[in-house]
């Protein structure tokens, strides 16, 4: 399992960053990434479905570890998504959006700060 995990987490990381070489951060470049981290979530889960865990503390180590990484870029690329798609148009318009969502997310960082020490 910590083999097949590797490989793929690695091939995963491999293609977001070809993809954010070939162009800017476009809404259709973030798309592919949430689509390719599917992908791959679908993949580990059929591995994890047909070969099983070892042993608990494999599983819990997948559990725990492991499938936390891969989703954690999905929520990134997700957010990322629904701010550039909610983006307005025009210079000021756009500076003042980026702005309160920088607001939001810091205020959201500061209220569970506590949870991230943990």
């Amino acid at each position: 399992m910590e083999k097949f995990y590797n490989e793929t987490l690695e091939k995963l990381e491999t293609d977001i960053k070809e993809l954010e070489m070939e162009a800017d951060s476009s809404i259709q470049q973030v798309e592919t990434v949430i689509r390719l981290i599917i992908k791959c979530l679908a993949n580990v889960k059929d591995y994890v479905l047909n070969k099983g865990f070892k042993n608990t503390d494999e599983e819990i180590r997948f559990f725990k570890y492991q499938k936390p990484v891969m989703v954690s870029k999905l929520i990134y690329y997700n957010a990322i998504y629904k701010i550039e798609t909610k983006k307005a148009y025009g210079a000021k318009p756009i500076r003042n959006y980026l702005n309160n969502e920088l607001k939001k997310l810091k205020r959201f960082f500061d209220n569970n700060l506590e949870f991230y020490k943990y």
